[in-house]
């Protein structure tokens, strides 16, 4: 009997190994069928009743079923679920409790049972809630789902949703941290210069409230300016090891979402202690700092210091003010900081262009809200020369920071932004070859060099090659060790001037303090909190972006219901039809292919190089600008659908 067994099981091995599988990631249809996409590329159909045993974004791997010229598959074993922990709506049918993933592509009904430590009267219909998957029916022994809830994120009807589902989504803070009242300053055996005296300023917005940095400006008798960067400092009230210090870290950053944040650090420190209000004394890590006339960076000196902020400027009468516009004008002393400020940016901005590299100014599009949450009207905010003003000063300053940490402690937390992943060089070089464009590797991934390359292409003007290019380019994160940032055109770059909402300042303003007190420094970062920053910057960005996302389409339905027209510009452009932003407002939205031809089969659509046909001529192009007409608004997904005004 055991042989028969045995012999079995080899036959059963014989039959698996001959037959043909692939692995892939499911991609789920609002049509109820769904594709198998491999890594190589490659889709496989996969028919209704087999996506009824996977659910979107399951890694599984599939049996091929062939019939003539046409191929399907049926998954078969689950390599990694695509839902872990989610968040769901609640579904209650009597004595029926059932949860509905709040994913755009999931639609699935999952039974569900609540954590024993939940009371389940006051989870209702309609409720938002965090759950897990715990069966999978393509598990070994499981029949078929079922979830577990283990927090109720937000009744139905409270107005807070956009932000707590999302807050929760992330897996962020809902609230700023509490850590008592008692807050005395550290002796840190770090003797401060008293530059109350000195008319140091801020700008900021009408409405911040967490100010970390003040000015001072005076022209050099032989060309040039010094510059005096005064930053709060946290670390002066937050010892390292502290349970607010513990939180800071794990929280990495102050999330800014439209109408709420949640800081980094108690508020009573944030809005508070720390910040730099006028009239206020406040402890500050300083920097004064040489620039030449031509805008390069001279001599540089760190110290503590306390500082009083004689004036609080608002970014918008500033600028106004410099154009000639308004009726708002600063005092005389400060009056004559803002004019060598201005000329300091000037020159600073050109010795960039020159040297470096300077971002592009794009706006920034500012919810107004009420309340209770609605959204009144979104403002568009231009960079205007107050904004360059106090970017400019920040960049040098912590341009000073990264030297610094290099040269004294060879290490800290630095801003790494390679332009090309090396991975991805070869291929971004092969594509600029089919633009005419031949380059050498090493304009790719050596800094001197891709400058040379990225100003050449910024003088082409072509938006599609910009958005092409993206395809290849990296991203930003945080290293122990010392690198260039390509974005900003620089060897190394190290932020020091938001302690309040980085943690990643704080680390660095505690190694500028070991320096000064000439102290051992410790040992550098280790990858786990590197990994960490980078991480927790991903999830906020996210969470401000999906809030947005939330907040445009309720405020946009009218404009939907009205097919209002809009001017837009093509972000991306994948197989079912182009994403656009609306000019206006920041609002992204997406046009299917349907919506761009009444004949889906005229529209030829390639992905891979950002190009749209329809009746055989382009029509539409990365980065193109184009006029669109909102047709739907969806709360459910929070997306805007759009077609062609013309």
């Amino acid at each position: 009997m055991l042989q028969n067994n045995s012999l079995l099981a080899q036959l059963k091995q014989q039959i698996r190994d001959t037959t043909p599988r692939a692995e892939g990631v499911i991609k789920a249809t609002e049509k109820g069928f769904g594709f198998l996409e491999t890594d190589n590329g490659e889709s496989y159909f996969v028919p209704p009743p087999a996506m009824k045993q996977v659910l979107h974004g399951d890694r599984v791997e599939a049996v091929i079923h062939e019939n003539g010229d046409k191929k399907s598959v049926e998954p078969e074993k689950l390599i990694e679920a695509g839902l872990d922990r989610f968040v769901a709506r609640v579904q209650k049918r009597e004595d029926r409790l059932a949860v509905v993933p709040d994913h755009p592509s999931i639609r699935n009904v999952l039974k569900a049972r609540i954590k024993n430590s939940l009371d389940e009267a006051s989870i209702g219909d309609g409720d938002w809630v965090v759950a897990r998957l715990v069966r999978h029916p393509l598990k070994e022994n499981d029949r078929g789902f079922f979830t577990q809830i283990d927090e109720l994120v937000a009744k139905a009807d409270d107005p807070a949703v956009p932000w707590r589902v999302t807050l929760a989504r992330h897996a962020l803070e809902q609230a700023s941290p509490e850590a008592g009242s008692d807050w005395p300053l550290h002796d840190e055996g770090l003797p401060r210069e008293d530059l109350t005296a000195q008319p140091f300023f801020t700008i900021d917005g009408e409405k911040t409230r967490d100010m970390d940095d003040a000015l001072r400006v005076t022209p050099r008798a032989d060309g040039g300016w010094q510059l005096s960067v005064a930053i709060a400092d946290p670390t002066a009230y937050v010892e390292e090891g502290h349970a607010a210090d513990l939180e800071a870290r794990t929280r990495a950053f102050t999330v800014y979402l439209p109408g709420q944040n949640v800081t980094m650090l108690p508020e009573q420190l944030a809005d508070d202690l720390c910040s730099l209000h006028e009239g206020q004394e406040r402890p500050a890590l300083a920097c004064t700092l040489d620039i030449n006339a031509d805008g390069s960076l001279g001599d540089y000196r760190f110290f503590a210091a306390n500082v009083k902020s004689h004036a609080r400027l608002v970014y918008d009468n500033v600028s106004d003010w410099i154009d000639g516009q308004g009726d708002w004008a600063p005092e005389d002393d400060i009056a004559e900081q803002l004019k060598a400020l201005r000329e300091l940016t000037e020159a600073r901005t050109a010795w960039r262009n020159a040297h470096a590299l300077v971002f592009k100014d794009r706006p920034d599009y500012v919810f107004e809200l009420d309340e209770a949450g609605n959204v009144l009207a979104i403002n568009t905010e231009e960079r205007r020369i107050a904004n360059r003003m106090i970017e400019e000063s920040m960049i040098a300053a912590n341009a000073c920071c990264a030297d610094f940490l290099a040269s004294h402690i060879g290490h800290g937390i630095f801003n790494v932004h390679r332009a090309f992943e090396p991975e991805k060089a070869e291929a971004a070089q092969e594509f600029l070859a089919t633009q005419e464009i031949d380059v050498a590797l090493e304009a790719l991934t050596e800094l001197d060099h891709y400058k040379d390359l990225k100003r050449a292409l910024e003088s082409r003007d072509d938006a599609w090659l910009d958005a092409r290019l993206r395809r290849f380019q990296g991203f930003t994160s945080m290293s122990a060790q010392p690198g260039p940032h390509f974005g900003l055109g620089l060897a190394a770059y190290a932020t020091w001037t938001s302690p309040i909402r980085k943690y990643g300042d704080m680390v660095n303003h505690r190694l500028i303090k070991r320096v000064l007190k000439s102290e051992q420094a410790p040992a550098e970062a280790s990858q786990a909190l590197t990994e960490q920053l980078t991480e927790r910057r991903r999830l906020n960005r996210m969470a401000e972006r999906d809030v947005k996302d939330w907040l445009y389409v309720r405020y946009l339905t009218p404009a939907a219901k009205d097919q209002t027209v809009f001017d837009a510009e093509i972000m991306a452009i994948n197989r079912g039809g182009m994403r656009v932003r609306l000019t206006q407002n920041g609002a992204t939205a997406f046009v299917p292919a349907p919506l761009m031809h009444s004949d889906r089969d005229k529209v030829v659509i390639d992905d891979k190089e950002g190009r749209i046909q329809i009746e055989g001529e382009e029509r539409y192009k990365l980065g193109d600008s184009l006029r669109v007409a909102l047709v739907e608004a969806r709360e459910e997904t929070r997306s805007l659908v759009a077609k062609p005004a013309e």
